[in-house]
């Protein structure tokens, strides 16, 4: 039986500053974060929940005051869900630099006391885990029994089940990667552009000047919406059905919108560049190009993952050209190469990347059954 969550968001100060890869330090800072189910007496049922690109703390439920306000992961994490909330403790946190309540660009330097702006500084995956390892510290958590998530979030169950490995039991990551490919780098530098040459950016301090780079925002969204999806998907949705306002069923024979599938990027760029920051955007896209936990062993992700102790479940989508099945593989060979426990699926989906956050029964059947074997 399943019912909707209750979500409260709440927040963490932190005086202490953290090192940041860098080299740079984030002192006065606060994370945001949601809380699901409850902890038991000796807080061995937590699960932390890492969020993607445009997600943010808000992993599941809804918002009191907010009922159509729902978790970007309501489908995955609640009572009688896969991540069933009646017997873990969920945690979401929403990781340094976004715009959705934890520190970042939209907030006061207390340095300086103006908004950071383009001088926050560049943080990457493994910083973020640092901070969120902080927060468990906080709450008194010592190991969680899993770290999960999917796309990004992935890559911050990969690098906690590297970084600390005696604090997770169960490492969780889907439709994710161990490092970017050169055209997945090439997709994110080209939506930054977008953005960093919008005459509204105004080197990132936009907000002292009033205004919202918009139009970099609606490209730099409507080109990873792109990615997101499998050509099938798009076709499926929208083949190349004419929007055709005009009711005559014939090209418009200008720039306007001609195709649906035009209609619907231009929606969702819209839309995205209402309520996303751009210089989230930047700094999020640019911790995506700088994670490769192999670099610093000559490439080789075998031994980047030699002191993992976790047990592992990867799931990819066979449509997800952006984080393709062939990334899992090499994370899943890796694993084996190092003796560690592994389940992995490939799920037939005609999705895309998009996948993960859908409601196909296999995937959510897989995750559900894996979670019924972790001890708690």
């Amino acid at each position: 039986m399943t019912s909707t969550l209750i979500a409260t968001p709440q927040s963490m100060h932190f005086a202490q500053a953290l090192p940041l890869q860098s080299g740079a330090v984030i002192s006065d800072y606060t994370l945001v974060y949601e809380t699901y189910g409850t902890l038991n007496a000796d807080r061995s049922n937590a699960v932390l929940v890492c969020h993607a690109l445009n997600a943010s703390h808000h992993v599941a439920g809804v918002y009191a005051d907010q009922p159509n306000n729902l978790g970007w992961w309501n489908n995955m994490v609640g009572p009688g869900k896969p991540l069933d909330t009646e017997r873990f403790f969920v945690i979401g946190v929403n990781n340094l630099g976004s715009c959705f309540g934890s520190t970042g660009p939209m907030h006061i330097n207390p340095a300086t006391g103006v908004a950071y702006g383009a001088s926050f500084p560049v943080v990457t995956v493994e910083d973020w885990v640092r901070s969120q390892a902080r927060l468990a510290d906080a709450l008194g958590i010592q190991q969680f029994a899993a770290v999960m998530g999917g796309s990004l979030g992935g890559m911050q169950a990969l690098s906690w089940s590297m970084m600390y490995p005696e604090r997770l039991r169960h490492c969780v990551v889907i439709a994710s990667t161990a490092k970017l490919s050169a055209q997945n780098i090439a997709f994110n530098d080209v939506a930054r552009q977008a953005i960093l040459t919008d005459p509204d950016y105004h080197g990132g301090d936009y907000y002292a000047h009033g205004v919202v780079p918009k139009r970099g925002l609606r490209v730099a969204r409507m080109i990873g919406h792109i990615t997101y999806l499998s050509d099938d998907d798009m076709a499926f949705k929208f083949g190349r059905k004419l929007r055709d306002v005009a009711h005559t069923g014939e090209y418009q024979f200008g720039f306007g919108v001609d195709f649906e599938i035009e209609s619907y990027l231009r929606y969702q760029g819209d839309k995205f560049s209402e309520y996303f920051d751009a210089n989230t955007y930047l700094l999020i896209t640019k911790a995506l190009d700088y994670f490769d936990p192999a670099r610093q062993f000559g490439g080789d992700l075998t031994k980047a993952l030699a002191n993992t102790k976790a047990q592992f479940l990867l799931a990819s989508f066979s449509t997800d050209w952006r984080f393709a099945p062939d990334r899992s593989h090499e994370i899943v060979q890796a694993l084996v190469n190092n003796k560690r426990n592994v389940t992995y699926a490939e799920i037939d989906a005609p999705h895309g990347h998009d996948a993960f956050l859908l409601d196909d029964a296999r995937y959510l059947n897989l995750v559900r059954t894996y979670y019924e074997r972790v001890a708690i």
